[in-house]
């Protein structure tokens, strides 16, 4: 009968159907090595059969999606802690091993000696309802706007081909007038019989703002073409449907964003985001999604770096100071706190005369980014010290400085001065 071990690591090549699992031990010995299916029996017998092999287990697996939904979701009943080898690191651990193959049995391996070797891989933190929640209804809120986008594209195309006097006249993708004119008249003829009057009457029964202008510029954009372009009675059609397609994902991300703004009041740090300038329930709850609880990211720095936020230095001897854009990075996070920004300062008040004022002292995109940069320090001070923003407060500075001091319950000054005591005195997952 084999001892049982002290530790041992498990790196699972995560797919859809099937998993491949690989245990190793402290000198890198493979115990055990099998293809498991992606079903909750299969799962929780590998559960048992690596409990039996070592005392303590380290899980490591190199997908965090769909895939392994079900695979984490047993684990963390299970209490284990698992960590994420990225395909980037996966690949690049593959080229140091013999070898130009490449198998499931392979790379759940390298897995296994990636964790076994590799003490900083971030921990996977396990989503609440709420944060899944909202993933879900972010997810599927961004899909409708990139297809929104996609048919005003192809609104947009058609209309020049067939009627560009009408496409020049508004801006559809910020007029719900003009899409309600498009889905019963978009050929010039049409709108010429029947009228500006009864076009304006007929706008204003289907509830239309400033219907007698959007009639009057549809006028004038009929009466400027009078040659019939090639297919334009088929474009009209197809333009009908497109822009009663757009008013229908309208309301659809309407609703989604009422279902979004109820999921987010209940989450315990929701009244504490909305505090920050330029955070509403849609970007807080973006933001909720993108860095969970911050229990990955051990300082306001690493939170700022996952973000894209901090530059990477490229030195060698005596060549220094030569700070680089990162390549690798969350797009989602950092698209948060740009949008936070941009938000924050469109509006007259402190935060708008703050940026100005950084921009005419140093117009550098690298300076003028230093906000998003507060802005993920000042939201990871308060989500560690439980408090909020005063409404006075700018974000002004790159480390989180503010112009009027924050009132922390622990000790230290501004967002990032207090995480020594905040992290030492408070539950940062809570």
């Amino acid at each position: 009968m084999v001892a049982k071990l002290d530790i041992a690591w498990v790196g699972i090549d995560v797919g859809k159907a099937h998993h491949w699992v690989c245990v190793v031990d402290t000198n890198g010995t493979v115990l055990l090595s099998l293809k498991v299916a992606n079903d909750e029996a299969e799962i929780d017998a590998l559960l048992l059969r690596a409990a039996s092999l070592a005392a303590h287990v380290i899980w490591a697996v190199d997908i965090i999606g769909a895939p392994s939904a079900l695979l984490l979701a047993l684990l963390a009943r299970a209490g284990h802690t698992v960590r994420y080898a990225s395909g980037r690191i996966v690949a690049a651990m593959s080229a140091g091993y013999a070898g130009e193959g490449k198998t499931d049995a392979k790379d759940a391996y390298v897995i296994a000696e990636t964790a076994r070797l590799r003490r900083d891989l971030t921990v996977i933190d396990t989503n609440t309802d709420q944060v899944r929640n909202l993933a879900v209804l972010t997810g599927h809120r961004a899909d409708l706007i990139a297809d929104r986008v996609r048919m005003i594209n192809r609104l947009r195309d058609l209309m020049t081909s067939v009627f560009p006097s009408l496409e020049r006249a508004f801006d559809y993708s910020a007029h719900k007038g003009a899409l309600v004119l498009l889905t019963g008249y978009a050929s010039p003829d049409r709108i010429r019989r029947i009228g500006q009057t009864r076009l304006s009457d007929w706008l204003r029964n289907r509830r239309v703002r400033g219907s007698a202008d959007v009639a009057a510029r549809a006028i004038t954009a009929a009466k400027a073409q009078s040659v019939v372009l090639p297919g334009q009675d088929l474009s009209a059609a197809v333009i009908a449907e497109l822009a009663s397609a757009i008013l229908t994902v309208d309301e659809r991300v309407k609703t989604l964003d009422g279902q979004i703004q109820e999921v987010f009041v209940e989450h315990p740090q929701a009244e504490i985001i909305e505090s920050m300038p330029g955070f509403g329930p849609i970007l807080g709850a973006s933001l909720l999604v993108g860095a969970g609880d911050l229990r990955a990211f051990p300082t306001a720095g690493h939170l700022a770096a996952a973000a894209g936020l901090v530059p990477v230095p490229n030195d060698s001897g005596r060549r220094t100071g030569n700070l680089h854009r990162p390549l690798r990075y969350s797009r989602p996070l950092r698209h948060v706190f740009y949008l936070s920004a941009q938000t924050s300062m469109m509006r007259d008040g402190p935060n708008r005369d703050s940026t100005s004022r950084s921009a005419a002292e140093a117009p550098h995109t690298a300076r003028r980014s230093s906000r998003w940069l507060g802005a993920a320090s000042t939201f990871y001070g308060l989500c560690c010290g439980r408090t909020h923003l005063e409404p006075s407060a700018t974000i002004t500075s790159a480390s989180g400085g503010l112009t009027k001091p924050l009132r922390f319950p622990v000790p230290g000054d501004g967002a990032v001065g207090c995480l020594r005591g905040a992290l030492g005195e408070h539950d940062v997952g809570r």
